[in-house]
């Protein structure tokens, strides 16, 4: 029988997307840099007052992106104590320290190549060297005052890498959230707001879209080497995937809601903020799913709109 009482309907609905499961996406620019982007990006100098918004609406965490200016073969910006991520982190946890600071680990935007993987010697994938690089980040990004660090360059053996080199240097408490990435052309955005695309044309170690299996094996790899939690991407993408692993891993599932899923999903409005209204729909389900948190360009409006409904 329909339930035609609103009140009725509210008493027996299960719960519905709130700001907490929400997790701001921060893409990083410094203060001069004016270039035109597919996405919105933020200098230092506007994270204080982004993350006290967030912050007023009941969001309880960012994840931040940042590349380098200087790039070159060896990714050496990257792990800068004052580069844009170590200043960004620091911002963040200084303007709220509750605020919960998530962080990509990858060579993709301090590489002159873009690619995920740095070379050896002989000009092929230099895996060991990019896991020291990878190792070496994460500590920095840590000692920045990150609470979680993200490899994503989806190599075997780097989350436990990391793991071993973050208890090393005295970070036993900060967590690790490897990237579980499927291949896809909704990134498009993000490579092209980071200046991130691999001059290859793709991304090595991705997972093909038609290889779940693939996935729950890489999945319960990373568990194996000391993930905290599994961010999944592109969110959308991943649904089935989400539902597989939540009954096979015993760790948090954290969605990521890419940059295409964002642009696609969303209309400007006159007041030129975002009509978030599919964004809602489409993470609702991922919560039914299994989604612990979500990550999203959207986090702000999305907030907004929720505390409105």
């Amino acid at each position: 029988m329909p339930l035609q009482r609103s009140v009725v309907r509210n008493f027996l609905d299960a719960p519905g997307l709130t700001s907490a499961d929400l997790s701001m996406v921060f893409l990083m620019r410094e203060d001069d840099d004016t270039r035109p982007r597919p996405l919105p990006t933020l200098t230092v100098s506007e994270v204080p007052d982004t993350v006290r918004a967030l912050e007023s609406l009941g969001v309880k965490s960012v994840k931040i992106f940042a590349g380098s200016r200087v790039r070159d073969a060896q990714a050496s910006q990257g792990f800068s104590p004052i580069g844009l991520m170590s200043r960004a982190i620091a911002a963040a946890k200084k303007t709220a320290p509750d605020m919960l600071v998530m962080t990509e680990t990858c060579v993709c935007s301090h590489n002159d190549s873009g690619e995920c993987w740095l070379t050896d010697e002989r000009g092929g994938m230099g895996l060991s060297r990019t896991t020291a690089n990878l190792t070496v980040q994460a500590v920095m990004q840590a000692d920045a005052g990150a609470d979680i660090v993200g490899p994503a360059a989806m190599i075997s053996g780097s989350v436990r890498a990391v793991r071993e080199a973050l208890d090393a240097a005295g970070h036993k408490a900060v967590g690790v959230m490897p990237h579980l990435i499927f291949e896809s052309s909704l990134y498009q955005g993000y490579r092209q707001s980071m200046g991130a695309v691999p001059r290859s044309g793709t991304r090595a170690f991705q997972i093909d879209p038609g290889r779940p299996e693939r996935a729950v094996h890489v999945a319960r790899e990373m568990v194996d080497e000391g993930a905290d939690a599994i961010l999944t991407e592109p969110a959308l993408h991943t649904v089935d995937t989400l539902v597989h692993l939540k009954d096979k891993i015993p760790v948090p599932l954290v969605p990521f809601s890419v940059s295409g899923e964002y642009l696609r999903l969303t209309d400007c409005r006159d007041d030129g903020r975002r009509d978030v209204k599919g964004l809602i729909e489409a993470y609702t389900v991922l919560k039914r799913a299994g989604a612990s948190r979500i990550i999203t360009y959207g986090a702000l409006d999305l907030a907004r709109e929720l505390r409105t409904s």
